[in-house]
């Protein structure tokens, strides 16, 4: 992971996490209308007009400012192809955040969300001095979960029928990691 602190850039061996971009609107609006990407996360509205996709992105560069929250474009380094997006909150009294990410259906499978994310906790980890770093899927979502275990976190529990959503109740399993560069 190589971070860049002037463009706020992560650079992997494949991809370029970017802050998003107006123009990457159409995208993201195209990417979130999808209802298997809306019935495994747990805040995105379906359908997904537009007005989302740039009312999301405008607090992102505000947030990146006051260390609210980390949240890139997943891009690919050569040819810019957004694949997706990966976020991190900053509970600075806590020295934790929570990470999230997303990745269109069509790049399913072919392993950014896991760079992505393992990136992301390097970041944190080596450039914001965080101590610990959690996720969270829907159990039906086992795929969300492989991407946490690839990054080295560790299944931490899970909340039983925790989630109401599309007519069901849904269990939350939680992983985390500990910066293993930490003072305890």
């Amino acid at each position: 992971m190589n971070y860049n602190r002037i463009d706020r850039t992560v650079e992997t061996d494949r991809l370029l996490l970017r802050l998003f971009q107006p123009e990457d609107a159409y995208e993201v609006r195209d990417y979130c209308n999808n209802y298997n990407i809306y019935r495994s996360t747990l805040t995105l509205p379906y359908p997904y007009p537009l007005e989302c996709a740039v009312s999301w992105m405008a607090t992102h560069e505000q947030n990146f400012d006051l260390d609210r929250m980390y949240e890139f474009a997943i891009t690919d380094k050569t040819s810019g192809q957004l694949y997706g997006a990966v976020g991190i909150s900053n509970h600075q009294s806590y020295h934790n955040g929570e990470l999230a990410y997303w990745i269109g259906e069509a790049h399913w499978g072919q392993g950014y969300g896991t760079e992505a994310a393992r990136a992301v906790i390097e970041f944190v980890f080596t450039e914001k001095n965080y101590h610990r770093v959690y996720a969270r899927h829907f159990a039906s979502n086992p795929a969300s979960g492989k991407i946490m275990q690839k990054c080295g976190m560790s299944y931490e529990g899970t909340l039983k029928d925790h989630i109401y959503k599309i007519d069901s109740y849904e269990d939350i399993v939680y992983y985390g990691i500990v910066n293993p560069e930490a003072q305890r």
